[in-house]
């Protein structure tokens, strides 16, 4: 088998709402073989992987994957379960998928859904193996890929503190971002109402109290000086320094490098010189400035607070061992690792225990070796610390806390100035108030680690998360997201974004936009090229002052990567016509149609679908539709929106050459067409119909019929508002028209406004992406031909065709229909250059081409000359 494309769908595509795993397999010579070819297939693959017996498939019941095996199904379709069921095994819940056959023969798309797409990825490449080995018969070293799925996992997971606030934000419907592949950056939320996190650190940590609990000296003076019970201590820059803090401190003392974390270089119970120097030595080899403090005796505590409450107390207890009076300390901690809680790192609830000079010290002080038999009953601890990330265990002892130490523990928080901190805190127990007991706060931890209070070694688990998610996102459930806007259809989807974006301006709102030709920002551009797939979308999302996002969506980026973001406000369905057909499995208006109610069906369900009534094909897409449903149409007496404004349903439409809304017995006057300016007086009946969807649209976002009015009216079919559709330039007395008409429906569209323009003769740039089908180059051919006197034809991006290839189909299908002169000029600027120069006073120059900017600025300053007495001087349109 071959994998032939293989890609993360990042949001709601063609083949489902839910992220998805899209992969293009060839199964080649096992198209001929099935599974009921194989003998003993089942069982081999059962014997496998015993949990495909749960599968239910399309049969709809526990056991249905397995009697399609059994009736016979192909190799594809295995690689679907197979590669949902490894992702369950390495601790992720998946449990849709589909295989569908294409129209090549042997060929398939075999898709899945995926929690983490590293993880996803790998595990469809792992299927493709194991299930050609299935067929081939033979042996399959089933620990060997779990091992590498777990490998994978491990290298992209979110750490536990960091996937307890992102599992929170989920609970809330709230959407985040991973920012960073490595050091867990998290935005969760869109646009305005973003927060980002990093870890347990937060876009509203203070750095003076980050600062503050990273230099332990100041902790204990900003501590100390508010009457905090802090050790007493010196900061040493050298061994007989040390030596002198420790006579005149007292044995036994503690010894920590001045800035640090998880308890690395910390050693404790110091009682004399030569320990002295050597927790020193391992001190200084993390910081050159070295802390020496009283050893205070008692229990090891973590006090976590969050947005200046406790939320969860820990008691913790260093890495040890306890004796069973048989096995040697040795044996005991290898046991202690086996422990399948422990992991590397923060992979697991516990951290296995690595024995290191600092182990070596406390065993050799406890008169012992690793080869001592340890009495029963008997803790030998193995680290001074009690970090779980050095294998220490937690108690969670939440429920305890006296008032005064959870108030000293707020307090603590507020003089330090951190929103998120982890006080440790040794005293003896945490019923009583500090000052009734030997207790101190020995530090305090900016960013701290949640592991210990979500799964305590003992007692019970704490929801931390929550309370950050809570602090960040405090007023409601939806405050976290913005309004998106999202616009398909096959022609009208820029010009519709545009006018929407300016419509929602208008109105005083920042606006994120993207489209084919651009990326805006608070109507700045920020970047240009062809920005209608989901990166735009992310791009867009992850502005901080975005507060309506208006995106347009194509259908290469839905069949490609999905939309890139989970649900939209408002779907705008344009049109469907042909466009682009054979390209993804797309070969038919029928599918072209579903890929496009991908847009509206992924509306919320507080959202509204925006559908043109007029186009056949939208009209029956409703059924995906979610949400209200608006309609727009230039017929208002169609069947269709009676009954539907009957039904107090809202539609936008024409009556007596006004715009107006409908709904119920209500008509609302909008605007007259004629104050609409990119509807050329109505003469351009497709961008009336835009200013239907973009109105529509408003209206659902909230907007007044007072605002929708100002912005139709404000808005300009020039090449700074709307650049490159339907641009309409007077040059020294001849007319350019300039456009994107790139396909039939859009060139049968603009049709009618070329018609209407008066000219002697009408010259045309023309080009399309080689792309589309061959007989749809041609007909655009022919439609070129019946529009204009001249055509100059030129070659855009090939994309697959040979150079050349695609505008010779166009130039063929202008010169079958006769009576147009046709060249062909392959060089885009060559072929405009050359239209200028055939143009002369009173012709119109139609201009369907890529760089509108090139061309206006060859146009400025150039000189047109009166027609010849040869050429024609017909001006009627």
């Amino acid at each position: 088998m071959n994998i032939l494309e293989h890609r993360a769908l990042r949001g709601p595509n063609y083949y489902s709402r839910y992220l998805a795993i899209l992969m293009r397999l060839d199964i080649g010579e096992l198209e001929e073989r099935p599974s009921d070819t194989i003998p003993g297939i089942v069982e081999r693959l059962l014997g496998l992987l015993p949990t495909l017996q749960e599968h239910r498939c399309s049969v709809g019941r526990p056991g249905g994957f397995v009697e399609r095996l059994e009736r016979g199904t192909w190799a594809g379709h295995v690689v679907e379960h197979v590669a949902i069921e490894l992702q369950n095994l390495i601790g992720f819940s998946v449990g849709y998928g589909k295989t569908i056959d294409s129209y090549e023969p042997g060929i398939y798309n075999v898709v899945y859904r995926y929690r983490d797409e590293a993880c996803g990825l790998a595990a469809g490449v792992e299927a493709v193996e194991l299930v050609t080995r299935l067929f081939q018969g033979d042996e399959i070293d089933m620990p060997a890929i779990i091992a590498r799925l777990k490998a994978v996992r491990d290298a992209h997971m979110l750490g536990p503190s960091t996937a307890s606030i992102v599992a929170a934000a989920e609970r809330r419907d709230i959407p985040h971002i991973r920012l960073s592949d490595e050091n867990s950056y998290i935005q969760l939320g869109h646009g305005h109402r973003q927060q980002r996190i990093q870890a347990t650190v937060t876009c509203h940590t203070d750095l003076i109290g980050y600062g503050i609990a990273d230099d332990k000296a100041w902790t204990k003076q900003v501590l100390g000086d508010a009457g905090i019970p802090v050790p007493h201590g010196r900061v040493c820059a050298c061994v007989d320094e040390a030596l002198d803090a420790a006579r005149d401190i007292g044995y036994p003392v503690a010894v920590k490098p001045l800035i640090g974390n998880h308890g690395r270089g910390v050693s404790t119970n110091i009682d004399d010189g030569q320990a002295l120097r050597e927790a020193f030595g391992i001190a200084a080899h993390r910081n050159p400035s070295v802390i020496v403090e009283q050893y205070i005796k008692g229990e090891d505590h973590r006090l976590l607070v969050i947005d200046s409450k406790l939320v969860a107390a820990a008691r913790r207890r260093p890495a040890h061992v306890i004796g069973d009076g048989v096995a040697t300390l040795q044996a005991l901690v290898d046991r202690e690792n086996d422990d399948p809680r422990r992991g590397v790192g923060h992979e697991n609830l516990l951290t296995q225990i690595q024995l290191d000079e600092q182990s070596q010290r406390l065993i050799d002080q406890q008169n012992l070796t690793l080869h001592s038999v340890i009495p029963k009953g008997e803790i030998v601890y193995l680290k001074p610390t009690a970090n779980l990330s050095t294998g220490g265990t937690a108690t969670d002892v939440t429920d305890d806390v006296h008032p005064e130490v959870r108030y000293a523990a707020e307090r603590i928080a507020r003089l330090v100035g951190l929103d998120i901190i982890g006080i440790d805190l040794l005293a003896e127990t945490l019923t009583r108030p500090l000052e009734e007991q030997s207790a101190a706060v020995v530090e305090v931890n900016a960013g701290p680690g949640f592991r210990m209070h979500l799964s305590p070694t003992h007692g019970h688990g704490r929801d931390v998360g929550q309370h950050v998610i809570d602090m960040l996102f405090p007023d409601s459930e939806s405050d976290a997201r913005i309004p998106i806007v999202a616009v398909t259809g096959t022609n009208g989807k820029t010009t519709t974004v545009r006018l929407l974006s300016h419509l929602l301006r208008q109105a005083g709102r920042n606006v994120g936009m993207a489209c084919t030709g651009a990326i805006e920002i608070d109507n700045h551009v920020i970047m240009r090229g062809d920005y209608s797939g989901p990166q735009a979308a992310a791009i867009v999302l992850r502005e901080p002052t975005v507060e309506y996002a208006v995106l347009e969506v194509a259908r290469g980026g839905i069949m490609r990567r999905g939309l890139g973001f989970d649900e939209c406000d408002v779907g705008v369905l344009l049109n469907i016509a042909s466009d682009h057909l054979g390209e993804h499995d797309i070969h038919t208006l029928d599918e072209l149609a579903r890929c496009k109610t991908v847009v509206i069906d992924a509306v919320s369900k507080s959202g509204t679908a925006v559908l043109n009534a007029d186009d056949p094909r939208v009209l029956a897409g409703q059924e995906w539709a979610r949400g209200d449903i608006i309609f727009f149409t230039l017929d208002p007496d169609s069947r269709p929106i009676r009954q539907h404004v009957r039904d107090h349903g809202v539609a936008f439409t024409v009556n007596n050459e006004r715009i107006v809304m409908r709904q119920g017995h209500v008509e609302a006057e909008v605007i007259p067409v004629l104050d609409v300016p990119i509807t050329f007086e109505g003469h351009a009946s497709f961008n009336l119909a835009n200013a239907l969807a973009a109105s529509a649209a408003a209206y659902a976002l909230g907007l007044s019929i007072g605002d929708i009015q100002m912005g139709l009216q404000t808005f300009h079919p020039t090449p700074g508002q709307n650049p490159g559709r339907t641009n309409l330039i007077d040059a020294d007395g001849m007319k350019v028209l300039i456009d994107y008409g790139h396909n039939v429906p859009a060139l049968e569209a603009l049709s009618e406004l070329v018609s209407c323009i008066p000219a002697r003769r009408r010259i045309s740039v023309a080009s399309a992406p080689g792309n589309r089908r061959d007989e749809d180059l041609f007909s655009l051919g022919t439609l070129l031909a019946r529009m204009h006197d001249v055509v100059f034809i030129y070659e855009t991006d090939a994309r697959g065709r040979a150079i050349g290839e695609a505008a010779g189909l166009l130039r063929d299908g202008a010169e079958s229909m006769g009576g147009c002169r046709v060249e062909l000029v392959l060089e885009e600027q060559q072929a405009v250059d050359r239209a200028f120069d055939e143009a002369s006073e009173g012709d119109l120059l139609v201009l369907l081409i890529d760089d509108v900017e090139g061309a206006i600025e060859r146009l400025k300053g150039r000189r047109f000359s009166p027609p010849s007495a040869t050429e024609p001087t017909d001006e009627s349109p």
